[in-house]
C-alpha cells in the first residue's frame, strides 16, 4: 500500500495544469450506454474512479480504448444488463448506470451501493423517480431489479432534496423516454450542466440547463449520436491547489481551469485575504501574508461545495482567529478533524459545526486518510507542518486526484510516494 511522505516547504512557485473533472466524467461515461456510435471523450482524468467505471462498462460488453489524449467507448454491442456487486461496492457512482441501462434495454439489475465513510447517500430519490416514469422496482438479494413493461414515460418529477447523481441518472433515463420529463429541484452543478449540454447536442432536447427546472424531451428509445467532447476542468482539484497556495503563502497560477465554477471558493479565499488575477482559463492567486478567519456553510452549487470543506478546515488552522465551518450535506464529513488534531490543530466539533482556533503550529506525524477530500486536507496541513508527515491510505486520494504528488512536486513541494 502506498503512502505520502511530506516535509515542510518554505514556499511554492509555478504553474499547475488542472485535469478534467472526475465528477463530470463519471456521468458522461455512463451516458455512453445511450449512444449508437463510438464516443470520443477528451480530458478524462487519470484516476481510479474513472478506471473503475470503464471496467464496469467493459463487463457489460462495451469496448473502452485509450488513444493518445482521449478515451473511446463503444457500447453498440452491449449485452449485459447486470452491474455486479464486486464493481459497485468500490464506488457509489456506479449507480449512474441504472438510468441509462433501464432506458435502453427496459430491464436491469444493479447492485445496491454500499455505505460511505462521509455519510449516507440514499438512492431512494432515484428509484422513486424511475417508478414515476413507469418502472417496476424490486429490491432482491442486494440488487435493484428494474423493468419497464411499457417503456419509460415522461412525467413530472419533484426531488424532495437536491441530488447530483439522482439528477444525472434521471436526465439520462429521460433522454430515451417517451414524451417530456420535467425535473423540479434539479442539481445545478457544472458537472450536471455538461451532461445536459452533451445530451442536448446529441438528439435529446433539454430546456432549462443550469437551472433548478429541467425539461427533457425524450427520443422514445432512439439511441443518440454523441460527438466528441472534452470534459470540463475539475473545480475541486483547482480549489485544492488554491488552498495549497493560500496555506503556504505562495503565488501559484492554475491553467486549464474555469474560474466561474469556483465563485464560492474564490469568494471565501478573498475573505481570508487572498487576491486573484483571472482570465478565461487561468487563475493566479496572490495569497495573504496574514490569513484571516472565515465562516463557511456548505450547500449545493452555486454555494460553497462540501468537497472543499476539509481543505478549508486545514487552511483555517493557519488563520489568525476563530473560523466557523458548518457542514450541512453529509453527517460524517469531519473525520479528518481527528487527524488534524494529531498534528496539533485546535478544532472543536459540535454536531455539524467545526470551530477552528488559529493560528496553530502544526507538527508532522503519521496520519490516516479517511476519504477522498480528507486526504487532500492532510496533504495541505503537511506542507506547513514542522517535522515530517506520513499520509497513509492514500488510495482514497488516488480515487479523485490526477498526479497530485507530481503536480505539487513540480511547484516545489517536498513530497514522495512510498510503499508501506
Amino acid at each position: 500500500m502506498d503512502y505520502l511522505k511530506i516535509q515542510n516547504v518554505a514556499s511554492l512557485e509555478g504553474t499547475i495544469d488542472i485535469s478534467g473533472a472526475k465528477n463530470a466524467s463519471l456521468p458522461l461515461i455512463a451516458m455512453c450506454i445511450l449512444a449508437n456510435n463510438s464516443v470520443h471523450m477528451k480530458n478524462l482524468p487519470q484516476v481510479v474512479d474513472i478506471r473503475t467505471l470503464l471496467k464496469l462498462l467493459s463487463n457489460l460488453g462495451a469496448t473502452c480504448e485509450f488513444l493518445d489524449d482521449r478515451v473511446v467507448v463503444n457500447t453498440t454491442n452491449l449485452h449485459e444488463t447486470r452491474a455486479t456487486y464486486d464493481i459497485v461496492k468500490t464506488m457509489r457512482a456506479s449507480i449512474l448506470v441504472l438510468g441509462p441501462i433501464l432506458a435502453r434495454f427496459g430491464h436491469c439489475e444493479v447492485s445496491l451501493p454500499g455505505g460511505c465513510a462521509i455519510g449516507q447517500r440514499p438512492i431512494d430519490l432515484h428509484l422513486k423517480a424511475l417508478e414515476q416514469m413507469g418502472a417496476k422496482i424490486n429490491i432482491k438479494a442486494g440488487y435493484i431489479e428494474a423493468t419497464t413493461p411499457n417503456g419509460l414515460q415522461g412525467c413530472e418529477i419533484i426531488f424532495d432534496k437536491v441530488t447530483v447523481t439522482g439528477t444525472a441518472n434521471i436526465v439520462m433515463a429521460a433522454a430515451l423516454a417517451k414524451g417530456v420529463t420535467t425535473i423540479t429541484n434539479a442539481a445545478r452543478e457544472p458537472e450536471v450542466v455538461q451532461l445536459c449540454e452533451v445530451l442536448n447536442a446529441s438528439g435529446a432536447v433539454i430546456n432549462g440547463i443550469g437551472t433548478a427546472i429541467l425539461e427533457i424531451h425524450g427520443t422514445d428509445g432512439k439511441l443518440l449520436n454523441i460527438e466528441e467532447f472534452s470534459v470540463i476542468p475539475d473545480r475541486i482539484e483547482a480549489g485544492t491547489y488554491l488552498c495549497a497556495s493560500a496555506i503556504t503563502k505562495s503565488e501559484l497560477t492554475l491553467t486549464n481551469v474555469e474560474p466561474k465554477h469556483l465563485g464560492a471558493v474564490i469568494s471565501k479565499l478573498e475573505e481570508m485575504g487572498s487576491t486573484f488575477t483571472l482570465s478565461d482559463d487561468t487563475i493566479t492567486i496572490h495569497p495573504a501574508q496574514e490569513i484571516k478567519p472565515v465562516k463557511i456553510v456548505t450547500q449545493e452549487y452555486p454555494a460553497f461545495p462540501t468537497d472543499m470543506q476539509a481543505q478549508f478546515v486545514a487552511l483555517a488552522t493557519q488563520a489568525d482567529g476563530v473560523s466557523i465551518i458548518e457542514e450541512r450535506l453529509f453527517e460524517n464529513r469531519f473525520m479528518h478533524v481527528s487527524e488534524l488534531q494529531r498534528m496539533g490543530a485546535d478544532i472543536t466539533l459540535n454536531g455539524h459545526t467545526a470551530t477552528v482556533n488559529g493560528k496553530t503550529k502544526l507538527c508532522g506525524t503519521d496520519v490516516m486518510a479517511t476519504d477522498l477530500r480528507a486526504s487532500s486536507a492532510l496533504v495541505l496541513a503537511a506542507l506547513v507542518a514542522t517535522e515530517e508527515t506520513n499520509v497513509h491510505r492514500i488510495y482514497h486520494l488516488d480515487r479523485g486526484y490526477d498526479s497530485l504528488e507530481r503536480k505539487l512536486k513540480d511547484v516545489g513541494a517536498k513530497i514522495q510516494r512510498l510503499k508501506e
